[in-house]
């Protein structure tokens, strides 16, 4: 887009505090990854560079990972302002009742990492692990813990079209998110 897409307008206000405003509700530790945070520091939450620099989004989940004060950590993407808190506490209550590693939805185009929950204790390990193997893949390490994957019906039921996965990357994506109920959205990818 030309900028940090998370400091871009999203109806009138910084895309990223969508997604603060819809998932505050879920923890009191709520924390952003990013590097470059100065400017950041207007959202008034602790801000945590990389803890291992230059592994993408793998990097983003180990660091929330390291920093993270509970044991389950609920991960997003900040160009998802469609994000779902129903989903993230349904992936949460899974996670609780059947103590399984990683709760994480699927779409018919594939797994979302990152509108997923992690067990930071078991987790942190392998993803380290991972990144020390040279691996950048977010899936890379998920043979090795216990996942629960949701069905693309499950996770439908409560983020119906899939609308909590848009991810708004260019300028047009953004211009249609913004568009009334009656405008075409950006398309799942």
């Amino acid at each position: 887009m030309g900028q940090d897409k998370a400091l871009k307008l999203f109806l009138g206000r910084p895309l990223i505090l969508h997604v603060i405003e819809r998932l505050s509700p879920l923890s009191e530790d709520v924390f952003i990854v990013v590097n470059g945070s100065e400017n950041y520091l207007f959202l008034g939450l602790p801000l945590h560079p990389d803890v291992i620099p230059g592994y993408g989004p793998l990097g983003g989940i180990y660091t929330s990972l390291s920093v993270a004060r509970n044991s389950l950590v609920a991960v997003v993407g900040c160009d998802m302002p469609f994000t779902c808190l129903p989903l993230f506490e349904y992936e949460r209550d899974i996670m609780l009742k059947t103590g399984v590693d990683v709760v994480i939805p699927s779409t018919p185009h594939g797994l979302e990492p990152l509108h997923a929950i992690y067990r930071r204790e078991t987790c942190l390990q392998f993803i380290k692990s991972a990144m020390e193997a040279g691996e950048r893949k977010i899936i890379s390490w998920f043979h090795k813990v216990n996942i629960h994957i949701l069905s693309s019906e499950e996770t439908e039921k409560y983020t119906p079209h899939y609308q909590a996965f848009i991810n708004l990357n260019t300028q047009e994506e953004l211009r249609q998110a913004e568009q009334p109920s009656g405008g075409s959205r950006p398309k799942l990818t």
